[in-house]
């Protein structure tokens, strides 16, 4: 009875190979954006609780507060911890910079190939 009502000319059952490609390609990039927009939030989290909060506790509070299902909760727990990472690195590395006194240009040059170029040029003459 139902086959009457939906007959398959008009809604197959399978979609063709492309069509199934194409899906694929907007599914990944819904759940890329969606993972993107938690890691944004997760982190203005962490920089509202600062405070209050360890960075750790207020990405757990994120999660279990927005209700993020497990394997999405993991991917958003570790982007958002490699943000804070990658935060925290190039702080430290301004700051090592500032106390140095300068920028890459002021630090001399590793000489660690120049003994072995010159043994190179001695053997060819």
């Amino acid at each position: 009875m139902l086959g009457k009502l939906f007959p398959e000319s008009i809604f197959p059952r399978k979609l063709s190979a492309g069509s199934e490609r194409r899906l694929r390609l907007a599914q990944a990039r819904a759940e890329e954006a969606i993972i993107r927009t938690h890691v944004e939030n997760a982190l203005t989290f962490v920089d509202t609780l600062a405070e209050e909060l360890s960075f750790d506790r207020a990405i757990d509070s994120y999660i279990r507060t927005m209700g993020i299902p497990e394997p999405l909760a993991s991917s958003v727990a570790t982007r958002a911890l490699v943000a804070l990472g990658q935060d925290l690195v190039a702080a430290r590395r301004r700051a090592r910079d500032e106390e140095v006194g300068g920028d890459e240009e002021s630090r001399p040059r590793l000489r660690l190939n120049d003994a072995e170029s010159r043994q190179r040029t001695i053997r060819r003459a």
